[in-house]
């Protein structure tokens, strides 16, 4: 994430909040601790909105150059003038592909990230076509990675690697295509946590896609979702950088009331003062769009 790094959001001018205000060092530990009471509760109501969600986006889908599901559940690609084809017979024509997921599978950490290296350099450089499904669909793989998937063995999970996914999320949050937001709703409501979902929120942000008031609605629902007595800090800021790059990147302003609610729960909740500042600020710009 170029502005800023999900551990970094609220330390742009006072230094990282976990390293320097001693109330937030226990944020995360206190975040877990909520998350493990409440998960059954979380994952049903997650399930439910995903479920709407998708009858939304099902109803305002194009027939363009984006990735759809075909009806035996593998992901397709439309191509002008062809028919179309799965992810998978994309993956067959490209070895660098082939390796790019083989990587992704692994169970090792490093090699995981060694795929998330080499996925960067091909969204800095630019991708395209057919390119740009495989990308996407990679980068969903590893954003899942550990939430959405969960590896066990003896009765432990063996593959919780929130770097993983939070960068992962990062990258879709630059591929730009109605799969990478879906990709990241999804992210932001499954994962419990608090860095992963900051970090799909500010991408979901920086995409600037928010048909029906979808995007809003889902960060609505994941910062509900939060403990009001102990929230994570970083989270709280990133809402407020999604809303304000939403914002800026919809013709004419935000005009939602739902988005300023969030700004303003979050301007009086349980926050550190850089955290207030930032939502009171993007609602003041909200004011003034035009």
């Amino acid at each position: 994430m170029s502005e800023p790094h999900a551990a970094r959001f609220a330390a742009k001018k006072n230094g990282d909040l976990r390293a320097t205000n001693p109330s937030v060092t226990g944020c995360a530990g206190a975040s877990s601790g909520h998350a493990g009471r409440k998960g059954v509760v979380f994952a049903l109501a997650a399930i439910l909105f995903l479920a709407s969600a998708s009858l939304a986006s099902a109803q305002n889908s194009t027939q363009g150059g984006s990735a759809s599901a075909s009806p035996s559940g593998s992901q397709t690609a439309s191509q002008p003038g062809s028919k179309e084809i799965t992810i998978e017979e994309l993956f067959l024509r490209s070895v660098e592909f082939q390796i790019l997921r083989e990587k992704a599978a692994s169970d090792d950490y490093d090699i995981k990230m060694s795929a998330l290296d080499d996925l960067e350099k091909k969204i800095n450089a630019g991708v395209s076509g057919s390119d740009t499904a495989q990308v996407e669909f990679v980068l969903e793989y590893l954003a899942m990675e550990g939430s959405g998937r969960v590896v066990r063995e003896a009765g432990r999970q063996v593959n919780n690697f929130p770097e993983v996914r939070r960068r992962a999320a990062s990258l879709l949050g630059r591929v730009g295509t109605e799969e990478s937001k879906n990709a990241l709703i999804r992210t932001l409501l499954i994962d419990d946590e608090p860095m992963v979902k900051a970090e799909a929120a500010y991408a979901l942000g920086n995409l600037g896609m928010n048909p029906g008031n979808q995007v809003v609605q889902a960060i609505e629902f994941a910062y509900n979702m939060e403990d009001p007595t102990a929230p994570d800090q970083n989270f709280g800021y990133a809402i407020s950088l999604a809303i304000e790059k939403l914002a800026q990147k919809t013709p004419g302003g935000l005009k939602d009331p739902e988005a300023y609610r969030l700004l303003v729960k979050i301007a009086q909740g349980n926050y550190l003062r850089t955290v207030k500042a930032k939502a009171l600020q993007v609602l003041d710009e909200l004011k003034s769009s035009k």
